[in-house]
């Protein structure tokens, strides 16, 4: 069998002797959506059609009693019962390919849904056909938490982009797309206790670009169709920084400017105007906006943008931002800190925020904190203290970095380029010192928009670098499983390109990977 182009690597792979599962004329019987997907990828990867059957030679279906959940766990049914075994991991299937049959098993129906994306990997062509080898998979995350963000606020995308940004980041078995939804340049979401922010604050971007928003109508399309792949919305509303945009709605909310020599650099180096109260900025320069902080009038609006956000999204998370916010007081910084995560709490939802707000004294319970800093961390980091951590290295898992220096999009400001290996290359496990491989939620790849203005400019940054991401949240850290190297994860990359160009996405063919050719 050759190498098998499954990314992120399963947790255990067996290739099995005999011969290969023909496509052609096959059969699915099962769960109507898992069955709708693997047509889906095979229409797009192969031309051939799939038919529904009652009884097929392709079986999905959900684990349903216990012997089912032992099947999804790769358990035997007669093993000790459930007080004796770890309870079926949410999230894992089974995945079994012989001559005349194909059966995938999920223990949920995220379980299933990942498995028929396993499935469409393993599509290969065999003496002209197309098939699928014997093999025998048991599959289950490592992380909870595998995320993907994408910055709607520096450039704007639309429900459409969105949703095809979810497709991609669910076949690699991502499940949660945090939303940065507001920043200096533009607030993106409306909201009825505070029209001003989408009527004043959501019409420009960075460079001058086009805005725009997503009414409440687009929120709930992109929450439903999130939720029809498994994915979790995580919306991000930034402050006490980023919020020159509130500004512009509600300027009696708002600080002036705080203009450093940074700032000013980044404004000439870009060619754009100093951020000046009252006016839209489109440039990228950070750190110098802030709210005022001990105004009743910031802390009613604090209050009703995220009461509001909560009733909107079905998640358990909300991000609050907590960034750069370099040009406020440190003391109202731990104030609005505390203030904003106990609205939270008080909505039911759990508070995200960058890990700069672990360090406020004392502590919000419950806060997660999402790490941005380098993959070897200042000694300052504060991340430790928080309740559970999010891995989010800029240097490794920022889309948003050049893939090389000649890249045209891109940034390079944290430690240069990083390459398709530098995105693969970190362990999560002891990156953190203080922080215990279980206080670790799971990773997430954010994207940055400042240089990113359309769908295709997101599939050259994205791609493949994603994958490496969704490898390291998936699979089996490296000193579990043979198959962690850099050396087995470039080969099977480059077995994806084929089906990543029939679904459409624009990867960017690096030179480090041997991309395979049809």
């Amino acid at each position: 069998m050759p190498t098998p182009t499954v990314v992120p690597f399963p947790a255990a792979l067996r290739p099995r002797e005999g011969t290969p599962f023909p496509l052609a004329g096959a059969s699915v019987a099962g769960d109507p959506d898992a069955a709708a997907e693997l047509a889906r990828l095979v229409r797009a990867r192969t031309g051939l059609e799939l038919t529904p059957a009652a009884s097929g030679s392709i079986r999905l279906r959900v684990a349903t009693d216990a012997a089912d959940a032992a099947d999804a766990a790769g358990v035997a049914a007669d093993a000790p019962g459930p007080a004796d075994r770890p309870a079926t991991p949410p999230e894992s299937y089974v995945l079994t390919v012989d001559e005349a049959s194909v059966t995938v098993t999920g223990a949920d129906a995220a379980g299933l849904f990942y498995g028929v994306q396993t499935l469409a990997q393993l599509l290969r062509r065999h003496e002209g056909e197309w098939v699928l080898s014997p093999v025998e998979i048991e599959d289950a995350p490592r992380f909870a938490y595998r995320g993907v963000m994408l910055d709607v606020a520096r450039h704007f995308f639309g429900v459409e982009e969105v949703m095809s940004f979810i497709d991609r980041a669910a076949s690699l078995k991502c499940n949660h797309l945090h939303l940065h939804l507001t920043d200096d340049q533009g607030w993106r979401l409306q909201l009825r206790s505070r029209p001003e922010l989408t009527a004043r604050a959501a019409g420009t971007a960075v460079g001058g670009d086009d805005g725009g928003f997503y009414t409440q109508e687009d929120y709930a399309r992109i929450l439903s169709y999130a939720a029809s792949r498994h994915v979790t919305v995580v919306p991000e509303v930034d402050i006490p920084g980023h919020t020159h945009a509130v500004g512009l709605a509600y300027p009696e909310i708002a600080a002036d400017p705080v203009i450093t020599d940074e700032v000013r650099a980044d404004a000439e180096a870009a060619g754009v105007p100093l951020p000046v109260a009252g006016q839209p900025y489109t440039g990228i320069a950070v750190g110098f906006s802030s709210l005022r902080i001990g105004d009743a009038r910031t802390d009613a609006f604090l209050a009703d943008v995220f009461g509001e956000l909560a009733v909107l999204t079905p998640g358990p998370y909300l991000h609050l931002g907590g960034d750069e916010a370099l040009g406020t007081d440190p003391a109202d910084y731990a104030a609005i800190i505390a203030r904003t995560v106990g609205i939270i709490a008080a909505t039911g939802k759990t508070a995200i925020a960058w890990h700069e707000a672990s360090a406020v004294a004392p502590l919000p319970a419950d806060l997660i904190a999402q790490y941005w800093g380098f993959v070897t961390p200042s000694p300052s980091t504060t991340a430790a203290r928080a309740a559970a951590v999010i891995l989010s290295p800029s240097d490794a898992a920022y889309l948003d970095m050049k893939p090389d220096a000649d890249f045209p999009l891109g940034l390079t400001w944290a430690d240069g380029p990083t390459s398709v290996r530098r995105a693969y290359d970190w362990e999560p496990a002891g990156m953190l010192p203080g922080v215990e491989p279980g206080d670790i939620l799971g990773v997430e790849a954010p994207l940055w928009t400042e240089t990113v203005r359309t769908l295709a400019d997101i599939d050259a940054l994205v791609f493949p670098r994603l994958a490496a991401a969704a490898e390291i949240a998936w699979s089996p850290a490296p000193s579990a499983s043979a198959a962690r190297t850099w050396d087995s994860f470039r080969e099977r990359v480059g077995g994806l390109g084929p089906l990543w160009a029939a679904l459409g996405i624009g990867f960017t063919a690096s030179t480090e990977i041997p991309w395979h050719l049809e």
